[in-house]
């Protein structure tokens, strides 16, 4: 089974593409916005789409939530396809996507800006950001039964002049989900921070945390990941290698779930080491 990803920023028109991009590049299956999709059928998962928060609809989408990746991956399993076509904002979220369902190494990655003008991307970003609309790469008739009081519109209502294509590639639906109602969500470095130290105290063996800093990576407007460190005093007495790698863990979980946001470094500095005065004795 090979891998293949299509990226780019929220609302670039990745998922209108999808089912042209997987037609050129023969992937029989389709990874999108938590769900598995496979001749136009929703075969497993369930669509961030359905969620009523931005920050659950980013859970949903990279298969964090209990049990979502599970039932993915048995899907997988089951219909063995030739193909799979991951689509993700970044190449960090799709990597981390075919990490979670253990499909293989991603061998191509397309970016949205080489197959879509500016001028194209531009029209999906306003109809998402001014009408929250959102496409899923499955036919009408095929949602309805997940969708249950969203608004769902023909694809044509947006993308008229594809219609000849539309149909020999197949067909898409616009949902609108109610989380695009609630326009832009930003996370605060301070939720991080306080992510971050919540974790740490409490640790038995952290006696104190400071100077918490988060850094974002970038790649032009991309956003790639986050980057934490901290200062910690531990206390004498337990192997730091084994409890630094245990935090790490710890934090980094607690971050993606909460936020959805990709962790991709944490460096715990340990800057001194505390002695109980009764161990001295």
């Amino acid at each position: 089974m090979d891998v293949i990803a299509l990226v780019g920023p929220s609302g670039t028109g990745k998922s209108h593409r999808a089912l042209q991009v997987a037609r050129e590049h023969q992937a029989d299956a389709i990874i999108d916005d938590g769900i598995l999709i496979k001749d136009g059928h929703i075969i497993a998962g369930e669509s961030a789409k359905t969620e009523k928060s931005k920050i659950m609809a980013v859970r949903r989408a990279i298969f964090v939530l209990p049990g979502h990746a599970e039932e993915v991956r048995e899907a997988i399993r089951r219909i063995q396809p030739h193909r799979i076509l991951v689509i993700g904002t970044s190449e960090n979220m799709v990597h981390k996507i075919a990490k979670t369902l253990k499909l293989p190494s991603i061998q191509l990655i397309i970016r949205i800006e080489d197959i879509a003008s500016r001028a194209e991307m531009a029209l999906a970003q306003f109809h998402r950001l001014k009408e929250g609309k959102h496409i899923i790469p499955v036919p009408t008739i095929e949602l309805k039964p997940h969708f249950s009081g969203y608004l769902i519109d023909p694809l044509q209502s947006l993308f008229k002049r594809s219609r000849v294509r539309r149909r020999k590639l197949g067909e898409k639906s616009i949902v609108r989900p109610v989380f695009s109602y609630y326009g832009k969500l930003i996370i605060d470095d301070h939720v991080i921070r306080d992510i971050v130290e919540r974790i740490v105290r409490k640790r038995e063996f952290v006696k104190s945390i400071k100077n918490v800093s988060v850094e974002h990576i970038l790649k032009g407007d991309e956003e790639r990941g986050l980057q934490i460190s901290c200062d910690v005093v531990l206390s004498y007495g337990n192997h730091i290698p084994t409890l630094i790698t245990q935090t790490q863990a710890s934090i980094r979980e607690a971050i993606e779930y909460t936020t959805g946001m990709i962790v991709h470094s944490i460096n715990i500095n340990v800057k001194a080491l505390f002695v109980d005065s009764q161990l001295v004795r």
